[in-house]
């Protein structure tokens, strides 16, 4: 996906140069002013759960809910680890498996604390919600983010890629994983991640469940 459009953009930049109307090198750069990312970047959309490139193929998948196989007696954890592998080996397909940084919003549970101290009613009650609150903002202030998990790919057809994104959650269901189709949130975060070096943008975010 990334190393295509950097080789689109490349292209792009050479078929101009070696065309009827060649431009000066001297010429000034013509600024977009837009502060969105998918503007400069030579993507065309980000749409429906896609990022849609310049010769409209689209790049889509899956958000795959994390789950902790550790917590689960040995025979549980070779069981998940030997369905995973069968599910690798039937996508016949090249797909993209990336982990992405979204910010934690917790604002709306710091509220909630804040009400439930104020309403309290022993002194043990009020020291345990104080506990809470410290370390609601020891992980603002230490800029905590959860980690999400994605496989992508690239195709064409809608047809196939509806077919790519039913095989895709079927299969981890079968694995004991929950995942759904990306949404267009969560690509400008892959986008923002890959392209900003995982630095913290100021936006809305929402606590993945």
């Amino acid at each position: 996906m990334y190393g295509e459009v950097g080789v689109l953009n490349m292209n792009s930049k050479t078929n101009n140069m070696n065309g009827n109307a060649r431009q000066s090198a001297n010429a000034p750069k013509k600024p977009t002013g837009s502060n969105y990312t998918e503007d400069w970047i030579n993507v065309k959309a980000i749409n429906n759960g896609m990022i849609v490139l310049p010769n409209n193929e689209k790049v889509t998948g899956v958000k795959v809910q994390p789950k902790n196989i550790f917590i689960l007696d040995p025979i549980q954890q070779q069981g998940i680890i030997n369905a995973l592998g069968n599910f690798y080996n039937l996508l016949n397909f090249e797909f993209w498996f990336i982990a992405a940084d979204r910010p934690v919003d917790i604002s709306v549970y710091q509220s909630q604390l804040q009400i439930m101290l104020q309403n309290a009613q022993t002194p043990a009650q009020f020291k345990i919600i104080s506990q809470d609150i410290e370390k609601a903002n020891m992980f603002i202030n230490n800029q905590v983010v959860d980690t999400e998990y994605y496989i992508l790919f690239k195709e064409k057809n809608p047809d196939e890629i509806g077919k790519r994104i039913r095989l895709l959650i079927n299969g981890l269901a079968n694995c004991g994983l929950n995942s759904s189709q990306t949404t267009n949130d969560d690509l400008r975060i892959i986008l923002d991640n890959f392209l900003n070096g995982g630095v913290r943008t100021e936006f809305g975010t929402v606590v993945a469940e």
